[in-house]
């Protein structure tokens, strides 16, 4: 659509498909400009919300599994396993591409049926500019994105290779139809090729992942017809969590959640917050699919209901405290007795506090254990409310026990500002040195291997006392462990007395009684006493006994819960506690899944604000869910992914972004027509980026959190690929066979578009070489993505300035400052 100088008239700019729908033609230029271009950006947040909805859709239906029973001999009851029915490639090609790119393939075949199938420029050109901001502009930023000097490696190299190779294929393919032997004109054969090239790379990419022709032993063998496979190298769908497995069947597993209460109630947490910790972990440790990133960013930029539970400050803080170092032994189980012929190492106490004047402090860690050797542990500081060089000296040093030796000091040092600062935490946190391959065989944590350390203005002894009134523990736990806090206060070293005292249940034979003395050194702030528990393996009733503070020294004072109760309880009565924690785990799991099960859960989602999770939403949710709130509203009556399969939504919302994508491409080009942009440069600049960004923060996601760097750019090359075969493939192929139907020629001018494709060939060709050379070199990290600071922006940077060149250079071609094509 283009416009002429001259008289009102001939600023209409009106031939579209849908709009105008009034009459607006005697407003002025800048307000009906102001007018289309706010519609324009207003309908991309409301594509980037049905985008939503589809993308749930896709990962419903490419999630499906099928239940397969593996025989574990004659006297044993064979093992169920429930796998993919999808294949990852297969989905990633079809089903995801065509999710992240749905808008622009359907730009151009609605733009070329609304036009009395003649070819067009929006669409050709959106599809082209949104390939070259995909490798160019994403790669850069992904590139960038990385935390620290950490750098992510493409793991499906061959599938990367496949479809890197069919993404400049593609291109030249376009260059030699536009401009070959039949120059401007699409015949049937070519629109043939053209499509059927999406089936090929498929095809192709598939053979890759299985491993032809290269790996032909990875093939599982089939019978003569074709009907029988070998199951061995099958794998469950399981998350896997540090090497534990975290779900069963569907459940989260009690026994692996236990791991996670232990480590939970070290850090005062409840049962519920370990709960959520848990399925916090479980949803981020598991490898995720491109289109569980896309409804993440969508959802964070419409301020709709987050992909990932929610965790407070607190929560957040205790979170990083354990899962900082993967190389440490977070997870560890609780070691039921102290192994004789290894050295344990921990920390004296499990929180201390200190006033913000102390200056330097002493921390006491502690060997038990095996003593007659020579062991060393690491010692690091972690952030929390309190930041490293802004609130205290970071610590990170390998302490050396020598033979004989049984208690270290580590001085830490507080940083006094002399501001007025709420009382802060971070963490001291224990590793074992060495590889993570090549660990000490003769050394191990103990139960406290991670110190929590308050910062405070209270120089008082403080109020010793229980934290709660009474624990559960279970018979066969071996050691119980009664955790005793120092409140308001922790200068200098006090003490307490405590005894056991018997109910139903007698020392020497349901536990080990006794009485003690319990010391806080200077600054520690809680302590635990160990009671023995007996386990005689006979079913019985719960039994109970008391243990009781008493006597403070130090000028310390008791505080109001000076009695605990300690409840042992056989094991089916602990797992069933669990097992309430397991189901609590599998709620928030089940709460966080991106699509929706029941228009209720649907409609509700959309009404509220983050979902309905009021306590956790941001000022930028409130306003993004009043800005979008319309279209979340109306799409919400799209049928949700849970009914049949997610097959109705997936159609239903690909209707509704076809039909919110034609009005997208009359807005578009009657903007581009007010202002003066031809419609090829309207396509590489504001409809490319439109439907584009939400791609963006997707990939953003997915390089920061994935170990690898699949999701965050190795689909970015089929998503080209499939855009060419079925965003100019399937239009073309309609309108050539039409035209030749009518005894006509299906025309397209290569003109710009033909010079578009060469310079974005020639850009691609030098990004996927910088990609190769990044991976090979070890002064980039030798991994696409991150890498050396110097390396990793110097990279963004040629990446940014190719799109750049891109872009200018076709819109100079456009204007006719270039000529030759």
């Amino acid at each position: 659509m283009t416009r002429n100088n001259g008289t009102l008239d001939d600023y209409t700019c009106s031939n579209a498909l849908l709009l105008p729908l009034i009459s607006e033609f005697t407003w002025s230029i800048e307000v009906r400009a102001f007018l289309y271009l706010f519609g324009l950006l207003y309908c991309f947040t409301g594509v980037a919300i049905i985008a939503d909805i589809f993308m749930g859709a896709i990962e419903k239906i490419t999630s499906t599994t099928r239940k397969v029973y593996l025989s574990r001999g004659e006297s044993q009851e064979p093992e169920v396993i429930e796998v993919r029915i999808w294949n990852d490639t297969v989905a990633n090609l079809t089903l995801m591409a065509l999710g992240s790119s749905a808008p622009e393939i359907l730009l151009s075949i609605i733009e070329i049926v609304g036009n009395n199938f003649e070819s067009g420029s929006l669409g050709p050109g959106t599809i082209v500019g949104s390939a070259a901001f995909n490798l160019m502009g994403i790669s850069a930023v992904c590139v960038a994105a990385i935390p620290g000097v950490e750098s992510r490696q493409i793991k499906g190299l061959k599938v990367f290779a496949i479809t890197a190779v069919f993404s400049i294929l593609a291109y030249l393919w376009l260059i030699f139809v536009l401009m070959g032997v039949s120059k401007n004109v699409v015949e049937v054969w070519e629109a043939v090729v053209t499509f059927l090239l999406f089936p090929i790379l498929v095809y192709l990419a598939y053979l890759a992942d299985k491993g032809f022709p290269w790996n032909k032993s990875r093939v599982s063998a089939t019978t003569a017809n074709g009907k029988q496979i070998e199951l061995g190298s099958i794998q469950p769908v399981e998350a896997m969590v540090d090497g534990l497995t975290l779900t069963k069947d569907g459940q989260v597993d009690p026994n692996e959640l236990a791991k996670w209460v232990r480590q939970a109630s070290r850090m005062g947490l409840t049962g519920e917050d370990a709960a959520k910790l848990a399925a916090y972990k479980l949803i981020t440790s598991k490898e995720h699919s491109r289109a569980w990133y896309r409804i993440g960013a969508t959802r964070i930029f419409s301020g709709s209901k987050k992909i990932q539970p929610q965790l407070s400050i607190k929560l957040r803080e205790v979170y990083d405290a354990i899962n900082e170092n993967p190389d440490a032994v977070n997870l560890s189980p609780l070691i039921e007795t102290v192994p004789q012929n290894k050295a344990i190492i921990e920390f004296h106490a499990i929180a201390c506090a200190v006033p913000e004047s102390v200056g330097r402090f002493p921390i006491t860690i502690v060997r038990t254990g095996k003593t007659d050797n020579s062991v060393s542990v690491r010692v690091e500081t972690i952030d929390g409310s309190a930041v490293g060089g802004q609130d205290f000296v970071t610590f990170n040093q390998v302490i050396q026990f020598e033979a004989g030796e049984l208690e270290k000091i580590v001085t830490m040092e507080i940083i006094d500002d002399n501001q007025y600062e709420p009382d802060e935490q971070f963490y001291i946190k224990l590793s074992l040195t060495g590889t993570k391959a090549i660990k000490q065989k003769d050394v191990m944590l103990g139960r406290i291997s991670i110190m929590e350390v308050t910062v405070l203005n209270d120089d008082d002894p403080g109020t010793i006392t229980f934290e709660e009134r009474g624990i559960l523990v279970k018979e066969s736990v071996g050691v119980a462990q009664v955790p005793v806090l120092r409140k308001n206060g922790a200068d200098g070293e006090v003490s307490v007395r405590w005894r056991t005292i018997d109910k139903n249940a007698v020392s020497g034979k349901a536990y080990i009684g006794g009485e003690g003395c319990l010391v806080f050194k200077h600054s520690e702030m809680k302590r635990v006493i160990e009671i023995p528990i007996s386990n005689d393996m006979m079913p019985e009733k719960d039994e109970c006994f008391e243990v009781e503070l008493s006597d403070p020294t130090g000028g310390a004072v008791l505080g109001s819960i000076t009695k605990l109760a300690v409840t042992i309880t056989n094991d089916e009565e602990f797992n069933s506690v669990l097992n309430r924690l397991a189901d609590m785990t599998t709620a928030n799991v089940d709460s966080m899944e991106v699509h929706h099960s029941t228009w209720t859960s649907q409609i509700k989602d959309a009404m509220n604000v983050n979902g309905g999770d009021i306590e956790n939403a941001t000022t930028s949710d409130y306003v993004m869910h009043f800005l979008t709130f319309g279209w979340k509203l109306l799409f919400a009556f799209v049928p949700p992914a849970g009914i049949w399969g997610g097959w109705l939504s997936f159609f239903v919302s690909l209707v509704v972004i076809g039909a919110l994508t034609a009005i997208v491409g009359d807005l578009a080009s009657i903007f581009g027509c007010l202002v003066g942009l031809d419609d090829a440069v309207t396509a590489i600049t504001f409809v490319a980026l439109g439907t584009s960004l939400p791609d963006l923060f997707a990939s953003r996601a997915a390089a920061m959190n994935e170990k690898y760097a699949d999701n965050a750019i190795g689909n970015v090359t089929g998503s080209n690929s499939v855009n060419v075969f079925l965003g100019l493939g399937l239009p073309w192929l309609i309108a050539s066979i039409y035209h030749a139907s009518n005894g006509n020629e299906f025309k397209v001018e290569a003109g710009s578009l033909g010079f578009s494709i060469t310079v974005f060939t020639i850009t691609a060709v030098l990004s996927l070489a910088l990609l190769v050379t990044r991976r090979c070199s070890a002064a980039c990290g030798r991994g696409e993505l991150g890498g050396p600071l110097g390396t990793r922006y110097a990279s963004a940077i040629f990446l940014l300035l190719l799109w750049m060149a891109y872009v200018l250079l076709s819109s100079l071609e456009t204007y006719g400052h270039i000529t030759g094509f």
